[in-house]
């Protein structure tokens, strides 16, 4: 049994429909003082994501040393700044306008923890380019979406009309959905964790 230290419904779709075993325990970590702290350091969007996925995972591993723990976390980046979920309906059309005609990163972190210890990491890299958006359609787009998309990175989701946003899309769809699936199987189908 794992344990997914995410409240993400996503995830825990993506899980279920894998016929993975698991159970949710969200890691409560402050996000924002971590990723300020990382930033002010010069971190990578790579290694913010990674750290945040570690600290989650570790999290939950520490209250239950003998469990197996996933921690996730998904980082946008474009032309080096981060974004992150938006505040307000405000801040989702300002990232969406920065995001128009521009192609950027989606990173989404993966760590393991078992017994305690961290084992195994991954960070999967998507390329999205999104479309020119009109300010009509932008504001339109906000208003219909806005209790789906403020917990989304980015504010898109590509399962709903987030998928309109976008004239082409590089990289592995569960990394955009946030769980990149096929390394994570690997990694516990060599682990005996599930059937191979």
């Amino acid at each position: 049994m794992i344990i997914l230290a995410s409240a993400s419904e996503i995830r825990q779709t993506l899980l279920k429909a894998a016929q993975i075993p698991f159970e949710i325990r969200p890691a409560r970590v402050d996000e924002e003082s971590i990723r300020a702290a990382l930033e002010a350091e010069g971190a990578s969007a790579r290694d913010l994501a990674d750290t945040l996925a570690e600290m989650k995972a570790r999290k939950i591993a520490e209250k239950d040393p003998s469990a197996l723990v996933l921690g996730c976390d998904q980082v946008l980046e474009l032309d080096g700044k981060v974004f992150s979920k938006p505040e307000s309906p405000e801040h989702a059309a300002d990232q969406l306008r920065a995001l128009s005609n521009q192609t950027h990163r989606l990173l989404s972190a993966l760590v393991i923890y078992d017994k305690g210890q961290p084992v195994w990491r991954h960070v999967g890299t998507a390329r999205l380019t999104m479309r020119p958006l009109s300010e009509a359609y932008l504001q339109d787009y906000v208003a219909r979406n806005w209790d789906s998309i403020r917990h989304a990175v980015g504010c898109y989701k590509l399962e709903e009309e987030g998928v309109r946003l976008f004239s082409a899309i590089e990289g592995d769809h569960f990394t955009i959905l946030g769980l990149p699936m096929l390394p994570l199987l690997s990694y516990l189908q060599t682990r005996g964790f599930i059937a191979a």
